[in-house]
């Protein structure tokens, strides 16, 4: 349960997919935090605080749009314990769905690069599940990554959820956190468990149209080798550590 695991995949075209246990809410776990001990031993390593709700640790963003992503408090003081032994167990802390102030709150703590599995940008689509410029800016510091969100109401600048939205969308939103912090903070962060994506894109199928689209906007081959896998693979290795 390690990136060696996620290396062996990758270099083996035969091997079964390979897939990151994570939650995306941490309401599954008490307050105590006895339970995220259990979920790690069963081989839980990317969290996600919470959802688009409020819950024991913090406040996730309610799907309003338009909006900033400040829309309440920040995480209570279970939801700066979890963080602590999340980095002490080498679990991912994803703050997409997590409110401004508390993605403030994580960054303070200062406990692992800042990951946003699949986020968009607030600059392009003003809904408050999308990162600011500011928060892009704290990401890149970090040495994190933002997984770019496909669900269509993100990717708009009218915010509808319409399944007609091309594909350049996405790169366009990638092309956006590239030229603000890098191409070394940029992943794909999909969103395929019931959001709205591009009709013309489908499903895993379609990444390939993606790419193409992510050509067209300036990234070289070295830059989707990056945005494909590479970034993915150093951020998680920097939260997890060394293999045991």
């Amino acid at each position: 349960r390690g990136v060696g695991d996620l290396d062996a995949a990758h270099a083996d075209p035969s091997s079964p997919p390979v897939a990151v246990l994570h939650l995306e809410g941490a309401e599954a776990i008490d307050p105590g935090l006895e339970t995220l001990e259990l979920w790690h031993a069963a081989g839980l390593r990317s969290l996600g605080p919470v959802w688009s709700r409020p819950n024991d640790f913090a406040h996730g963003v309610p799907f309003i749009s338009p909006s900033s992503p400040d829309t309440g408090p920040g995480l209570t003081a279970a939801g700066s314990a979890l963080v602590r032994r999340c980095a002490d167990l080498g679990i991912v802390v994803d703050l997409s769905h997590l409110n401004e102030r508390g993605f403030w709150d994580v960054a303070r703590l200062d406990a692992g690069p800042l990951v946003a599995s699949h986020s968009g940008a607030h600059a392009l689509c003003p809904t408050s599940r999308n990162l600011t410029d500011e928060q892009l800016d704290a990401v890149g510091a970090s040495g994190g990554l933002v997984g770019v969100v496909f669900a269509c109401p993100f990717l708009r600048a009218d915010m509808a959820d319409d399944a007609d939205t091309p594909v350049e969308l996405i790169a366009d939103h990638a092309r956006h956190v590239a030229d603000r912090i890098g191409v070394d903070h940029v992943a794909l962060g999909s969103d395929f468990d019931g959001a709205t994506l591009p009709r013309e894109m489908g499903g895993v199928a379609g990444l390939p149209m993606l790419l193409s689209a992510l050509t067209r906007t300036g990234f070289t081959g070295d830059d989707l080798a990056a945005v494909a896998w590479d970034n993915w693979r150093r951020v998680l290795g920097d939260w997890w550590g060394p293999d045991t």
